[in-house]
């Protein structure tokens, strides 16, 4: 659903015939600049054309390397994935069932795991402790997601980002929450 910008590769034929609609990103009546990789993307499967995974593609980026510029960015990516899932509402059906699986994955595995967070917290709060069994449902959402990841791409290195889930409850959490309320 997002070709990263530092790897994607167009046909120059295709862009061409998008260039005025990427040029001219408007969201709720107001230019849009942030995401622009994701809505190339998805102009690209709106027009007919095909996106593919090259897992041995190799590209050299600039990232941020403190706190304040990663939650900046992970800011404009949220909006970003909930602008342009909004816009491809209607691409679903027509995508491969991977690629409607990662959509789906990428808007309702953020809101369960907060809500698992928070009946957590709820819990610790009024009891004291947290039950097994939500632990245990953060684990298997984690896993299934790097799981298929990891399937999908015949990249068992895939199920090492169910080290980042502490990072997603504490810090992007929060800031995903933040990104939908001020999209």
């Amino acid at each position: 659903m997002c070709c990263c910008g530092p790897c994607a590769m167009y046909r120059r034929s295709a862009l061409a015939l998008l260039l005025d609609q990427y040029e001219t990103q408007f969201f709720r009546g107001k230019p849009s600049d942030f995401g622009e990789d994701r809505h190339l993307t998805i102009l690209m499967l709106k027009a007919g054309f095909r996106t593919e995974y090259v897992s041995d593609a190799i590209a050299a980026t600039v990232v941020p390397d403190r706190l304040g510029p990663y939650l900046r960015q992970q800011l404009r990516w949220a909006r970003s994935t909930f602008r342009d899932t909004f816009l491809a509402l209607r691409l679903l059906p027509e995508l491969d069932g991977y690629l409607t699986l990662d959509v789906i994955g990428q808007n309702l595995g953020p809101l369960l795991l907060a809500l698992s967070s928070l009946a957590a917290l709820a819990q610790l709060l009024i009891a004291g402790s947290v039950p097994w069994w939500t632990g245990l449902t953060i684990a298997a959402m984690t896993m299934v997601r790097c799981g298929v990841a990891a399937l999908r791409a015949r990249e068992l290195r895939f199920l090492g980002f169910s080290l980042h889930t502490p990072i997603n409850i504490f810090l992007l959490l929060p800031l995903k929450a933040y990104a939908l309320c001020t999209l």
